[in-house]
């Protein structure tokens, strides 16, 4: 039997979906075939955060309640943070790096950015950090695909462009990256670098199958981020960032997450981190949260509103 996976059309989703679609082949000797789907964030320019959460998702778990699909291949950062009845997902692979990357005209890095130069981006945020950072440069909302934003770079339209790293490496081209951004400058965003492998709940041989691509320590740090941002009760758009790391502590693997909120304009930001043991990281996400919360941070997710930032 051929296993059809729900994929959208763009480059960077259509490599993402054939790399799971590749390891499925290697790790059950199942065939796959990809089937394309449509979303409504494919069909409209307008700003993500204006899109709304799940923009990118609704359309695929359309399809695979209609049963036109098997299973369905999602950026996990994309996903809404609560749980979809009748839907599970089955698998997180190995994580790509999770950080943004730069790639600027000549080489630069962002420190070599003059006062005023143009920074693309498309999410909050970077925006917001890109503000905190107190470099003076003119951030410029974007969207498209990977190779609309690094042409924007190369036509002379903007002087940079700021996008998830594991995108670009995806797609092969990591050699045009001018700087991978240290979390101390760009925190993540929850989830970011991260697939989720979705099917129907119901078909548990099919949740079986394709468990066997699930990497333990990428589940638990995604766990930990999207807890953090489920509790604080943002969309994948604000001006929330979250970046757990699992290592091998003293007494066994532990997780160390960090997680910020940041306001639009950048001029306010909070930053705390949290530990604790990856079965633990849904509490530890909470626990976070509720942290930054007492540190205020709820008066900063309120910028998220203003529908012109």
């Amino acid at each position: 039997m051929t296993l059809r996976l729900g994929t959208r059309g763009s480059a960077l989703a259509l490599a993402q979906s054939q790399h799971v679609a590749d390891a499925v082949r290697a790790a059950t000797g199942q065939d796959v075939q990809l089937v394309e789907i449509v979303t409504a964030g494919d069909r409209s320019s307008a700003p993500v955060q204006r899109l709304g959460v799940g923009v990118f998702v609704s359309a695929l778990r359309d399809a695979l309640a209609a049963k036109e699909i098997d299973f369905a291949v999602h950026s996990y950062k994309d996903l809404p943070t609560a749980p979809q009845d009748g839907l599970q997902v089955a698998a997180v692979p190995p994580r790509e790096d999770p950080r943004d990357a730069l790639v600027a005209s000549g080489g630069r890095t962002l420190a070599e950015l003059p006062p005023g130069a143009r920074v693309g981006t498309g999410a909050l945020r970077r925006i917001a950090q890109l503000h905190a950072l107190g470099l003076q440069l003119e951030v410029v909302p974007i969207r498209g695909n990977v190779d609309t934003r690094l042409r924007k770079v190369y036509d002379g339209e903007l002087d940079a462009v700021v996008l998830a790293r594991a995108g670009i490496a995806r797609l092969g081209r990591t050699d045009e990256i001018t700087e991978t951004l240290d979390p101390m400058l760009m925190l993540p965003a929850p989830a970011q670098g991260a697939l989720a492998v979705e099917c129907r709940a119901d078909d548990q041989d099919l949740v079986e199958l394709l468990g066997r691509l699930d990497h333990a320590s990428t589940r638990a740090a995604v766990i930990a981020e999207r807890s953090m941002l489920a509790t604080l009760e943002a969309g994948c758009s604000a001006p929330v960032a979250a970046f757990a790391e699992v290592a091998e502590g003293d007494d066994g693997e532990e997780i160390y997450l960090r997680g910020a909120v940041i306001s639009t304009d950048g001029a306010r930001d909070i930053r705390l981190s949290r530990t604790g043991t990856p079965a633990d990281a849904v509490e530890i996400g909470r626990k976070l949260a509720a942290d930054l919360l007492d540190a205020g941070a709820d008066t900063l997710l309120g910028a998220q509103n203003d529908p012109h930032p």
